[in-house]
């Protein structure tokens, strides 16, 4: 029964409903008490160390009001590094979660249509293994593969072509490298969740429609997806709210000074003049501006969503 309503009564949250229900609230109490604890007090501690200047002596409270109190939001959006950052972190992101979404749907619409069960948990394995290897595992990978000095990768290509591609040193190669990397990396764990979405649809939706002589890819397109296309906006619209997150342990491991015009993001930039330099107000005021972003994405693609019956709220 959801919280405060009672057949034949108002459905709103009076204090006699609410009263009702006291275990289910002090079940709650725990948790709640851990979101105010470590999510809503350090938002509050972050805000009034943007608008200071921090010092570790002084603290955050006898530290100086930054004048004006808005420099260091200032001092980023007008660095000549911002657009830059912004679009290499927009860029990065976007392709992640464009290319990501559907190869993590069209993954799990194959599972579901293996009718191979050995093959079809074989390939479950190894799709969903490269989620659990850490990005210093995966950069090592990476280096075997397509260092230029002696990657197998440019080994081949030096035997085939007598020439080499400087995947790790190269901007532009370092990019799509950064982006595939990642989607190897996290296509099969996604999949996941559309899987499940699959594995709920009614089979009496499908047998119907093999009555009716629909082929299989009949099915996919006019049954499994209209049926699981509530979870991919879901996932859609929570992955807009991460948009200025393009993966800072990714990049920061594997990144290096040659490749920084194109994969140079916030999130680094941020801890090598915030945290390396100890501008903790900097640091607070970019991450601020990356939540405020983040909420107006969520609102605005959930907002979109709704023209087609799908949204958070």
């Amino acid at each position: 029964m959801p919280l405060g309503r009672i057949p034949g009564k108002s459905s709103k949250y009076s204090w006699p409903n609410l009263k009702s229900q006291g275990a289910f609230l002090l079940m709650l109490l725990p948790g709640l008490i851990f979101y105010f604890i470590y999510l809503y007090l350090p938002i509050g501690a972050a805000i009034l160390v943007s608008i200071k200047d921090y010092g570790v002596k002084s603290g955050i409270f006898k530290s100086p009001i930054a004048s004006p109190w808005y420099k260091h939001f200032s001092f980023f959006i007008k660095s000549p590094y911002f657009w830059p950052l912004l679009r290499n972190t927009m860029l990065i992101s976007m392709s992640k979660m464009l290319l990501g979404i559907p190869l993590a749907v069209m993954l799990a619409i194959l599972l579901n249509e293996c009718r191979v069960n050995k093959l079809k948990r074989a390939v479950q394995t190894l799709t969903y293994m490269p989620h659990f290897l850490s990005w210093v595992v995966i950069y090592g990978m990476c280096f075997i593969l397509f260092s230029e000095t002696n990657g197998l990768i440019n080994d081949w290509l030096r035997t085939l072509t007598g020439s080499t591609v400087p995947f790790l040193t190269n901007p532009a190669a370092f990019r799509n490298l950064v982006i595939g990397s990642d989607i190897w990396k996290s296509t099969g764990w996604s999949a996941i969740i559309y899987l499940a979405a699959i594995s709920g649809i009614d089979p009496q939706l499908y047998e119907a429609a093999y009555i009716d002589g629909a082929s299989r890819a009949k099915t996919i397109w006019h049954i499994t997806l209209p049926s699981i296309a509530n979870v991919i906006v879901l996932t859609l619209i929570l992955r807009c709210g991460t948009i200025l997150n393009a993966g800072f342990d990714q990049i920061y491991v594997m990144y290096n000074e040659g490749v920084y015009s194109t994969v140079d993001i916030i999130d680094t930039w941020v801890f090598r003049t915030g945290f390396e330099n100890f501008n903790l107000s900097l640091s607070s005021a970019v991450g601020l501006f990356k939540s405020f972003v983040s909420f107006l994405m969520i609102v605005t693609v959930n907002q979109i969503s709704r023209h087609w019956g799908e949204s958070l709220w």
